[in-house]
C-alpha cells in the first residue's frame, strides 16, 4: 500500500477544503515547504491540486508546481484544470509522473482515449462522487452519472488506474468509504486510489484490507495536516 499526501493548492497556499467547499478553507502554508516535509518523512509520492484550475478550466498555480517538480526528488502527480493534450504534454515535461483528468474524463472522452493512447499509465482519472453521483470542475457541478458507470466508460478507453474520492467524506477525518471503495475496485477490475476521510492508523489499516481487490494506493490529506495520522509511523505500518 503506497501512502501518498495531498498538498491541494488555492491562491499559492497549501489549503484543505471541507466536503469541497471553497467557503470551508483551512490554510497550512507553502506548499514547497509541506512537499519538502513529506519526502523528508518517507513519502514516495505526492498528490497535487490545482484547486484554481479545476475551477477556471486551466493550470493557475503552475509557477509553484514547477518549484515542486524542481525541489523534490519523489514523484509527483497533478490534478485539476487539465482539459487539453498541450496541458498534459505540458506537465508530463515539465517533470510531473502522473497527469489526473476528472472534469475531462466526463466532458471530453476522446481527449481520455488519447491522452491514454499517447502516455500510457501516466494518465489517470478522477473520479469525485458525492452519493454516488460524480462531481466535476472543482465538485461545483453535478452530473448525474454513476461513479460505477464512468468507470466502466474509462477503462474501456485504457485507463488503468481511478483515484476515488467520497466527497462527503474528505476533510471530515470520519472515516473513507470503504464499501464504495471496495465495489469500485472490484467491479471495474481498475488499480484504485482511495481518497476522503482518512482519519485514523486503524483507517490506514481497514483500507490495506482491500489491496486484494486493487486499491493499492490511499491518499491522506487533512489527517496528516492535524497530526491525526504520523507519516512516519504510518509508513512503517504499511511496509511491513
Amino acid at each position: 500500500m503506497v501512502l501518498v499526501p495531498a498538498i491541494d493548492m488555492l491562491d499559492g497556499q497549501c489549503i484543505r477544503l471541507y466536503k469541497g467547499d471553497y467557503n470551508m478553507v483551512t490554510v497550512y502554508g507553502d506548499p514547497v515547504e509541506i512537499g519538502k516535509k513529506w519526502q523528508d518523512m518517507g513519502a514516495e509520492m505526492i498528490h497535487l491540486v490545482d484547486l484554481d484550475g479545476a475551477e477556471a478550466g486551466n493550470p493557475k498555480n503552475l509557477e509553484i508546481i514547477k518549484k515542486l517538480v524542481e525541489t523534490l526528488d519523489i514523484p509527483l502527480e497533478i490534478g485539476g484544470g487539465i482539459r487539453t493534450m498541450d496541458t498534459i504534454k505540458m506537465y508530463l515535461d515539465l517533470g510531473v509522473e502522473r497527469v489526473i483528468l476528472g472534469t475531462a474524463a466526463v466532458e471530453n472522452m476522446a481527449l481520455v482515449a488519447c491522452a491514454a493512447a499517447v502516455y500510457g499509465n501516466r494518465i489517470v482519472v478522477g473520479i469525485d462522487a458525492e452519493n454516488g453521483i460524480v462531481k466535476t470542475k472543482g465538485w461545483l457541478n453535478d452530473t448525474k452519472i454513476e461513479a460505477l458507470a464512468l468507470a466502466y466508460d474509462m477503462k474501456e478507453l485504457g485507463i488503468e488506474r481511478i483515484i476515488y474520492t467520497d466527497i462527503n467524506r474528505d476533510g471530515t477525518l470520519t472515516g473513507p468509504n470503504l464499501a464504495e471503495t471496495e465495489a469500485l475496485a472490484k467491479e471495474s477490475g481498475l488499480k484504485i486510489t482511495a481518497s476522503g476521510g482518512m482519519s485514523s492508523m486503524k483507517d490506514i489499516k481497514a483500507v490495506m484490507k482491500l489491496e486484494q481487490y486493487g486499491v493499492d494506493e490511499v491518499i491522506l490529506g487533512k489527517a496528516l495536516y492535524e497530526d491525526k495520522i504520523d507519516l512516519v509511523e504510518a509508513l512503517k505500518l504499511t511496509r511491513k
